[in-house]
Protein backbone atom coordinates (compact mmCIF):
# COMPACT_ATOMS: atom_id res chain seq x y z
CA UNK A 1 0.00 0.00 0.00
CA UNK A 2 2.69 2.42 1.00
CA UNK A 3 4.67 1.37 -2.08
CA UNK A 4 1.67 2.21 -4.29
CA UNK A 5 1.31 5.65 -2.71
CA UNK A 6 5.03 6.25 -3.18
CA UNK A 7 4.75 5.21 -6.82
CA UNK A 8 1.72 7.44 -7.29
CA UNK A 9 3.57 10.29 -5.61
CA UNK A 10 6.51 9.82 -7.90
CA UNK A 11 4.26 9.74 -10.96
CA UNK A 12 2.47 12.91 -9.82
CA UNK A 13 5.78 14.65 -9.18
CA UNK A 14 7.06 13.60 -12.58
CA UNK A 15 3.84 14.80 -14.18
CA UNK A 16 4.11 18.14 -12.36
CA UNK A 17 7.69 18.59 -13.49
CA UNK A 18 6.72 17.72 -17.06
CA UNK A 19 3.80 20.13 -16.95
CA UNK A 20 6.00 22.91 -15.56
CA UNK A 21 8.58 22.21 -18.21
CA UNK A 22 5.90 22.30 -20.91
CA UNK A 23 4.53 25.61 -19.61
CA UNK A 24 8.01 27.10 -19.49
CA UNK A 25 8.64 25.91 -23.04
CA UNK A 26 5.32 27.30 -24.22
CA UNK A 27 6.00 30.57 -22.41
CA UNK A 28 9.44 30.87 -23.98
CA UNK A 29 7.99 30.02 -27.37
CA UNK A 30 5.28 32.65 -26.95
CA UNK A 31 7.86 35.28 -25.98
CA UNK A 32 10.09 34.29 -28.87
CA UNK A 33 7.12 34.39 -31.24
CA UNK A 34 6.05 37.79 -29.89
CA UNK A 35 9.57 39.15 -30.36
CA UNK A 36 9.85 37.73 -33.89
CA UNK A 37 6.45 39.24 -34.80
CA UNK A 38 7.38 42.67 -33.40
CA UNK A 39 5.75 45.05 -33.94
CA UNK A 40 2.28 43.51 -34.03
CA UNK A 41 0.49 46.74 -33.03
CA UNK A 42 1.17 50.51 -33.12
CA UNK A 43 4.22 51.80 -31.25
CA UNK A 44 4.22 55.08 -29.32
CA UNK A 45 7.20 57.44 -29.45
CA UNK A 46 6.92 59.95 -26.61
CA UNK A 47 8.51 63.38 -27.00
CA UNK A 48 9.03 65.56 -23.93
CA UNK A 49 8.72 68.83 -25.83
CA UNK A 50 6.08 70.73 -27.80
CA UNK A 51 5.53 70.01 -31.51
CA UNK A 52 7.81 71.76 -33.97
CA UNK A 53 11.04 71.65 -31.99
CA UNK A 54 14.09 69.74 -33.15
CA UNK A 55 13.36 66.74 -30.88
CA UNK A 56 9.85 66.51 -32.30
CA UNK A 57 11.06 66.86 -35.90
CA UNK A 58 13.67 64.12 -35.49
CA UNK A 59 11.14 61.83 -33.77
CA UNK A 60 8.69 62.23 -36.67
CA UNK A 61 11.36 61.58 -39.28
CA UNK A 62 12.38 58.36 -37.51
CA UNK A 63 8.74 57.37 -36.95
CA UNK A 64 8.08 57.68 -40.68
CA UNK A 65 11.03 55.42 -41.53
CA UNK A 66 10.05 52.81 -38.93
CA UNK A 67 6.41 52.80 -40.04
CA UNK A 68 7.40 52.21 -43.66
CA UNK A 69 9.93 49.49 -42.84
CA UNK A 70 8.09 47.52 -40.16
CA UNK A 71 4.49 47.75 -41.33
CA UNK A 72 3.03 49.16 -38.12
CA UNK A 73 2.35 52.76 -37.15
CA UNK A 74 4.98 54.49 -35.02
CA UNK A 75 2.99 57.36 -33.53
CA UNK A 76 4.63 60.44 -31.98
CA UNK A 77 2.98 61.80 -28.84
CA UNK A 78 4.08 65.10 -27.28
CA UNK A 79 4.17 65.21 -23.47
CA UNK A 80 5.94 68.49 -22.62
CA UNK A 81 6.74 69.66 -19.11
CA UNK A 82 9.41 69.56 -16.43
CA UNK A 83 12.23 70.06 -18.91
CA UNK A 84 11.18 66.75 -20.56
CA UNK A 85 11.27 64.93 -17.20
CA UNK A 86 7.53 64.22 -17.21
CA UNK A 87 7.79 62.28 -20.47
CA UNK A 88 10.95 60.51 -19.32
CA UNK A 89 9.28 59.29 -16.12
CA UNK A 90 6.19 58.19 -18.02
CA UNK A 91 8.20 56.01 -20.39
CA UNK A 92 10.32 54.64 -17.54
CA UNK A 93 7.10 53.32 -15.93
CA UNK A 94 5.65 51.90 -19.17
CA UNK A 95 5.68 48.14 -19.91
CA UNK A 96 9.05 46.99 -21.25
CA UNK A 97 7.52 45.40 -24.34
CA UNK A 98 8.88 47.63 -27.10
CA UNK A 99 5.61 49.47 -27.68
CA UNK A 100 6.52 52.65 -25.77
CA UNK A 101 9.71 54.49 -26.70
CA UNK A 102 11.12 57.87 -25.71
CA UNK A 103 12.77 60.25 -28.15
CA UNK A 104 15.33 61.52 -25.69
CA UNK A 105 17.49 64.62 -26.11
CA UNK A 106 20.72 65.85 -24.55
CA UNK A 107 18.50 67.75 -22.10
CA UNK A 108 17.86 64.53 -20.17
CA UNK A 109 21.59 63.91 -19.73
CA UNK A 110 21.93 67.44 -18.36
CA UNK A 111 18.84 67.02 -16.16
CA UNK A 112 20.50 64.07 -14.44
CA UNK A 113 22.66 66.61 -12.57
CA UNK A 114 20.52 69.74 -12.91
CA UNK A 115 17.59 68.15 -11.03
CA UNK A 116 18.95 66.79 -7.70
CA UNK A 117 15.64 64.98 -7.13
CA UNK A 118 15.28 63.45 -10.59
CA UNK A 119 13.27 60.22 -10.31
CA UNK A 120 14.99 58.52 -13.24
CA UNK A 121 18.48 57.40 -14.15
CA UNK A 122 19.17 57.18 -17.89
CA UNK A 123 21.81 54.50 -17.37
CA UNK A 124 19.87 52.37 -14.89
CA UNK A 125 16.23 52.69 -15.96
CA UNK A 126 16.40 52.52 -19.75
CA UNK A 127 17.75 50.46 -22.63
CA UNK A 128 19.44 52.43 -25.38
CA UNK A 129 17.96 51.72 -28.81
CA UNK A 130 19.57 54.03 -31.37
CA UNK A 131 21.19 57.45 -31.57
CA UNK A 132 19.14 59.23 -34.21
CA UNK A 133 20.91 62.54 -34.88
CA UNK A 134 23.33 65.14 -33.65
CA UNK A 135 22.78 68.86 -34.25
CA UNK A 136 25.59 71.35 -33.63
CA UNK A 137 25.02 74.50 -31.66
CA UNK A 138 26.12 77.65 -33.41
CA UNK A 139 27.82 80.59 -31.67
CA UNK A 140 26.10 83.65 -33.11
CA UNK A 141 26.50 87.34 -32.23
CA UNK A 142 24.49 90.49 -32.71
CA UNK A 143 25.66 92.39 -35.79
CA UNK A 144 26.69 95.39 -33.65
CA UNK A 145 29.20 93.31 -31.69
CA UNK A 146 32.59 94.14 -33.29
CA UNK A 147 33.81 90.54 -33.33
CA UNK A 148 34.51 88.56 -36.49
CA UNK A 149 35.81 85.46 -34.71
CA UNK A 150 35.80 83.81 -31.28
CA UNK A 151 39.11 85.35 -30.22
CA UNK A 152 37.78 88.85 -30.93
CA UNK A 153 34.58 88.08 -29.00
CA UNK A 154 36.61 87.06 -25.95
CA UNK A 155 38.76 90.19 -26.19
CA UNK A 156 35.69 92.41 -26.63
CA UNK A 157 33.94 90.85 -23.64
CA UNK A 158 36.99 91.36 -21.44
CA UNK A 159 37.47 94.93 -22.62
CA UNK A 160 33.87 95.63 -21.58
CA UNK A 161 34.47 94.40 -18.03
CA UNK A 162 32.63 91.12 -18.68
CA UNK A 163 29.34 92.98 -19.17
CA UNK A 164 28.50 90.95 -22.26
CA UNK A 165 25.28 88.95 -21.91
CA UNK A 166 24.42 85.70 -23.62
CA UNK A 167 20.95 84.30 -24.23
CA UNK A 168 19.63 80.77 -23.94
CA UNK A 169 16.37 78.96 -24.59
CA UNK A 170 16.11 78.21 -20.86
CA UNK A 171 18.14 77.17 -17.85
CA UNK A 172 19.60 73.70 -18.17
CA UNK A 173 19.32 73.43 -21.95
CA UNK A 174 22.34 72.49 -24.04
CA UNK A 175 22.25 76.09 -25.29
CA UNK A 176 22.66 77.36 -21.73
CA UNK A 177 25.29 74.78 -20.85
CA UNK A 178 27.33 75.55 -23.98
CA UNK A 179 27.50 79.11 -22.73
CA UNK A 180 28.60 77.93 -19.29
CA UNK A 181 31.27 75.70 -20.83
CA UNK A 182 32.48 78.73 -22.81
CA UNK A 183 32.81 80.65 -19.54
CA UNK A 184 34.67 77.77 -17.89
CA UNK A 185 37.11 77.43 -20.81
CA UNK A 186 37.79 81.19 -21.15
CA UNK A 187 37.37 82.54 -17.62
CA UNK A 188 34.79 85.08 -18.81
CA UNK A 189 32.09 86.22 -16.39
CA UNK A 190 29.38 86.97 -18.90
CA UNK A 191 25.76 87.21 -17.77
CA UNK A 192 23.28 84.45 -18.65
CA UNK A 193 19.80 85.60 -19.75
CA UNK A 194 17.37 82.66 -20.02
CA UNK A 195 14.29 82.80 -22.26
CA UNK A 196 11.29 80.53 -22.73
CA UNK A 197 12.54 79.03 -25.96
CA UNK A 198 14.92 79.88 -28.79
CA UNK A 199 12.52 82.11 -30.70
CA UNK A 200 12.26 84.93 -28.11
CA UNK A 201 15.97 84.63 -27.35
CA UNK A 202 16.87 85.04 -31.02
CA UNK A 203 14.49 88.01 -31.28
CA UNK A 204 16.26 89.82 -28.44
CA UNK A 205 19.68 88.86 -29.80
CA UNK A 206 18.82 90.41 -33.16
CA UNK A 207 17.46 93.45 -31.31
CA UNK A 208 20.65 93.91 -29.30
CA UNK A 209 19.25 93.24 -25.83
CA UNK A 210 21.83 90.43 -25.51
CA UNK A 211 25.14 90.00 -27.31
CA UNK A 212 25.65 86.34 -28.23
CA UNK A 213 24.10 82.90 -28.03
CA UNK A 214 24.91 79.23 -28.61
CA UNK A 215 21.73 78.31 -30.46
CA UNK A 216 20.70 75.08 -32.22
CA UNK A 217 21.67 75.32 -35.87
CA UNK A 218 18.12 74.80 -37.26
CA UNK A 219 16.89 78.07 -35.73
CA UNK A 220 20.13 80.11 -35.85
CA UNK A 221 21.42 79.35 -39.33
CA UNK A 222 18.51 80.94 -41.26
CA UNK A 223 19.13 84.18 -39.32
CA UNK A 224 22.79 84.05 -40.32
CA UNK A 225 21.91 83.41 -43.95
CA UNK A 226 19.46 86.32 -43.79
CA UNK A 227 22.17 88.66 -42.51
CA UNK A 228 20.50 89.28 -39.15
CA UNK A 229 23.20 87.53 -37.07
CA UNK A 230 26.87 86.65 -37.52
CA UNK A 231 28.15 83.11 -37.02
CA UNK A 232 31.50 82.70 -35.29
CA UNK A 233 31.81 78.96 -34.64
CA UNK A 234 30.09 75.61 -34.38
CA UNK A 235 30.33 73.71 -31.11
CA UNK A 236 31.15 70.25 -32.45
CA UNK A 237 34.64 68.86 -33.02
CA UNK A 238 34.11 68.80 -36.77
CA UNK A 239 32.62 71.44 -39.02
CA UNK A 240 28.99 71.20 -40.05
CA UNK A 241 28.29 70.10 -43.65
CA UNK A 242 25.53 72.73 -43.65
CA UNK A 243 28.00 75.51 -42.78
CA UNK A 244 31.42 74.28 -43.96
CA UNK A 245 33.02 77.74 -43.80
CA UNK A 246 32.24 78.21 -40.10
CA UNK A 247 35.14 77.01 -37.89
CA UNK A 248 34.74 74.89 -34.78
CA UNK A 249 35.24 76.24 -31.27
CA UNK A 250 38.40 74.15 -30.97
CA UNK A 251 39.76 75.51 -34.24
CA UNK A 252 39.04 78.93 -32.77
CA UNK A 253 41.25 78.25 -29.78
CA UNK A 254 38.69 77.19 -27.15
CA UNK A 255 39.40 73.57 -26.25
CA UNK A 256 38.30 71.02 -25.37
CA UNK A 257 34.86 71.93 -26.69
CA UNK A 258 32.49 69.37 -28.17
CA UNK A 259 28.81 70.17 -27.66
CA UNK A 260 25.88 69.00 -29.74
CA UNK A 261 22.19 68.65 -29.25
CA UNK A 262 21.58 64.96 -29.81
CA UNK A 263 18.41 62.93 -30.15
CA UNK A 264 17.75 59.21 -29.99
CA UNK A 265 15.35 56.46 -29.01
CA UNK A 266 15.43 54.68 -25.65
CA UNK A 267 13.06 52.14 -24.09
CA UNK A 268 12.12 50.98 -20.58
CA UNK A 269 14.72 48.69 -19.01
CA UNK A 270 14.16 45.05 -19.95
CA UNK A 271 12.70 45.66 -23.42
CA UNK A 272 13.24 42.57 -25.63
CA UNK A 273 16.58 42.71 -27.42
CA UNK A 274 14.94 41.52 -30.64
CA UNK A 275 12.69 44.60 -30.68
CA UNK A 276 15.62 46.92 -29.94
CA UNK A 277 17.74 45.35 -32.66
CA UNK A 278 14.93 45.62 -35.23
CA UNK A 279 14.47 49.33 -34.58
CA UNK A 280 18.22 49.93 -34.53
CA UNK A 281 18.67 48.14 -37.87
CA UNK A 282 15.88 50.11 -39.58
CA UNK A 283 17.13 53.50 -38.36
CA UNK A 284 20.72 52.77 -39.32
CA UNK A 285 19.58 51.74 -42.81
CA UNK A 286 17.54 54.96 -43.08
CA UNK A 287 20.68 57.04 -42.50
CA UNK A 288 21.81 56.00 -46.00
CA UNK A 289 18.55 57.00 -47.72
CA UNK A 290 18.70 60.21 -49.81
CA UNK A 291 15.36 61.46 -48.42
CA UNK A 292 16.50 61.33 -44.79
CA UNK A 293 19.91 62.76 -45.68
CA UNK A 294 18.17 65.72 -47.32
CA UNK A 295 15.85 66.25 -44.36
CA UNK A 296 18.79 66.11 -41.94
CA UNK A 297 20.78 68.56 -44.07
CA UNK A 298 17.97 71.10 -43.70
CA UNK A 299 18.24 70.70 -39.92
CA UNK A 300 22.01 70.89 -39.94
CA UNK A 301 21.84 67.42 -38.40
CA UNK A 302 24.30 64.58 -38.85
CA UNK A 303 23.83 60.85 -38.29
CA UNK A 304 26.34 58.17 -37.38
CA UNK A 305 25.75 54.44 -37.67
CA UNK A 306 25.63 53.02 -34.14
CA UNK A 307 24.71 49.92 -32.16
CA UNK A 308 22.57 49.88 -29.00
CA UNK A 309 25.74 49.30 -26.95
CA UNK A 310 27.54 52.22 -28.58
CA UNK A 311 24.55 54.46 -27.90
CA UNK A 312 24.41 53.25 -24.29
CA UNK A 313 28.08 54.09 -23.85
CA UNK A 314 27.47 57.50 -25.44
CA UNK A 315 24.63 58.32 -23.02
CA UNK A 316 26.78 57.29 -20.08
CA UNK A 317 29.61 59.56 -21.27
CA UNK A 318 27.21 62.47 -21.84
CA UNK A 319 25.76 62.26 -18.32
CA UNK A 320 29.29 62.16 -16.90
CA UNK A 321 30.69 64.98 -19.05
CA UNK A 322 27.81 67.39 -18.42
CA UNK A 323 27.84 66.93 -14.65
CA UNK A 324 30.88 69.16 -13.94
CA UNK A 325 29.60 71.82 -16.36
CA UNK A 326 26.21 71.94 -14.60
CA UNK A 327 27.91 72.12 -11.21
CA UNK A 328 30.26 74.88 -12.37
CA UNK A 329 27.28 76.89 -13.62
CA UNK A 330 25.61 76.72 -10.21
CA UNK A 331 22.27 76.03 -11.93
CA UNK A 332 19.79 73.91 -9.99
CA UNK A 333 16.14 73.06 -10.51
CA UNK A 334 13.95 71.30 -7.94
Amino acid sequence: MHSSFRGLGRRRAAASIAAASLLATLGWSACAQAASDYPSKPVRIIVGFTPGGTTDVVARLLAKELTQALGQSFVVENKPGGGSNIATEQVMQAPADGYTLLCVAVTSAINQTLYPNARFDLNRDFDAVVLGAKVPNLLVVNNDVPARNVKELIEWARANNDKAAYASSGSGTSIHMAGELFKVRTGLKTQHVPYKGSAPAITDLIGGQVHFMFDNMPSAWPQVQGGKLRALAVTTRTRSPSAPDVPTMEESGVAPFDVSSWFGLIAPKGTPKEAIEKINKVVNAAFDKPELKEAYAKLGAVAEHNTPQQYSDFIRSEVASWAPVVKASGAKVD
